[in-house]
């Protein structure tokens, strides 16, 4: 698991992105645009997670292990997400094991201002996207494309951070100075 990534606020985020979609694939995507909207914004990660290219678009890997954890998969770093208990707070449902279920509301003293903002806004344009159209947008990002043709034979290659600010956040240049400061 990512040693930046704040698993707590990544929980919440989760929640709170799961109360107007209950689809893994949605809620991953609406995370990873809500997060390159906060570092547009205001030049950071809302959760510290970091992106793999997998498959089927970028994914917040911590996010994501949070996810797979509620749902019952085993994994050799569980006791540092056993103290957040993702299992607690979801249930993850369905033949694929991709529908999330909120078991509680999202605790919002973990969320900032900003971090609803872009939670807010990515909510609204991605959640309920028809699922073709957000798996085309998502693999026109050149990060993503990036990561995939540096490392085709990895199934879930690393995205650098500075990749995603670099080739797919419109003001990366001001945000890298920024960072940079």
């Amino acid at each position: 698991m990512n040693k930046y990534l704040d698993a707590e606020k990544a929980l919440e985020a989760v929640l709170y992105v799961s109360g107007s979609t209950t689809d893994l694939f949605h809620i991953v995507k609406t995370l990873y645009f809500a997060d390159k909207m906060h570092l547009e914004k205001y030049g950071t990660l809302m959760t510290g997670d970091y992106y793999v290219a997998m498959p089927d678009g970028p994914v917040p890997s911590g996010a994501y292990d949070l996810i797979k954890y509620a749902r019952g998969d085993d994994f050799a770093y569980e006791k540092k997400i056993s103290d957040v208990r993702p299992d607690k707070a979801l249930e993850v449902k369905g033949e694929k094991k991709d529908v999330v279920i909120r078991l509680r509301e999202p605790n919002l003293d973990y969320l900032s201002e900003s971090d609803r903002e872009c939670l807010d806004s990515a909510i609204e344009r991605y959640a309920a996207m028809d699922w073709r159209d957000l798996w085309n947008i998502v693999h026109a990002e050149e990060s993503y494309r990036k990561a995939k043709s540096q490392k085709p034979e990895k199934k879930n290659a690393s995205i650098p951070l500075g990749d995603i600010i670099i080739l797919d956040v419109p003001n990366g240049a001001d945000v890298i100075r920024y960072l940079e400061s």
